[in-house]
């Protein structure tokens, strides 16, 4: 069995294989010659066998440094790899991740404890939070402004992002306390038909549709009352009388302040909050590793 050799041997090796001139081989690895021919050397006895022919005039490989050359080319291709493998989780680790939301995630600390346990795992990257409005329902992942977001599922393009689900919740009904239909403990979907509702931007495509509830009304067409981009423009829109919305249960506490409550409905589906990324970044350690704590901390 042939002792271990250096890298570095093998570096040499191919230098003078590439080059069959000692001189030459010794100078592109900035090396003397004499040390370079003592390196080849002990290589060979290590190896018990010659790898090359030398003369006065020529340098010529013998048949076993012809059968070692291929593989020692791999050895060193695959050392580069992998220390440049080692180089990118360096610098992943010193790097920023950016965070989207539209609406603080909440819900228990939620937040919290994914940047507990990512920043455990990562204590080099710094976590960037960026707040987005409701015009952009993917939390700036569409423009790359964000590269993980919390997000409320459907997404517009929903085929470019991948997700993890961070919880469900029921679709309440936000109303002034002066509403006829704020004296119920529940209110039938179908009682909200005739209600004219708060809308998402346009902008917000399949999200908005989910706002709306249009998948339970039968193909009859919503009032719209006005639009909003915010917790802050849901809640004066409401107290103003200007409409009703739909809310997730986790988010009622946004907007139920003085003059609006919230009701369950029956006849919704529930609404679906998520992180999600953009599906070509999968491979990013760093966003591998934040949607890894998301999911650890959802399964605790």
């Amino acid at each position: 069995m042939t002792a271990d050799v250096h890298a570095r041997d093998l570096r040499y090796f191919v230098a003078v294989a590439q080059e069959l001139h000692f001189t030459r081989a010794a100078e592109r690895l900035y090396v003397s010659q004499p040390a370079l021919s003592k390196q080849i050397r002990t290589l060979e006895r290590q190896l018990g066998t010659e790898l090359f022919r030398r003369n006065r005039h020529q340098v010529a490989l013998t048949a076993a440094g012809e059968a070692l050359l291929p593989h020692a080319r791999q050895v060193l291709a695959a050392w580069e790899a992998g220390a440049a493998a080692v180089e990118a989780a360096k610098a992943a680790q010193r790097s920023t991740l950016a965070v989207g939301m539209s609406t603080s995630p909440g819900r228990g600390g939620l937040l919290p404890a994914i940047r507990s346990r990512f920043t455990a795992a990562h204590p080099g990257t710094s976590v960037r939070l960026r707040q987005v409005s409701w015009d952009d329902p993917t939390a700036g992942l569409a423009d790359g402004g964000t590269d993980v977001a919390f997000v409320w599922l459907p997404l517009p393009g929903q085929e470019r992002y991948d997700c993890t689900v961070v919880v469900t919740e029921a679709r309440l009904v936000a109303l002034p306390d002066t509403h006829p239909l704020a004296a119920r403990t529940e209110i039938d979907f179908a009682d909200l038909l005739d209600e004219p509702f708060l809308a998402l931007p346009r902008s917000a495509g399949p999200l908005r549709d989910h706002w709306l509830a249009l998948d339970a009304r039968a193909g009859r067409p919503p009032r719209i009352g006005a639009e909003i981009a915010g917790a802050e423009e849901t809640y004066e829109a409401l107290v103003a009388g200007l409409g009703v919305c739909l809310v997730a249960e986790g988010n009622a506490p946004l907007i139920t302040r003085g003059g609006v409550t919230t009701r369950p409905v029956r006849g919704l589906g529930p609404s679906c909050y998520a992180l999600a990324w953009r599906r070509e970044d999968g491979y990013r350690p760093l966003v591998r590793a934040y949607a890894q704590a998301c999911r650890d901390t959802v399964g605790t």
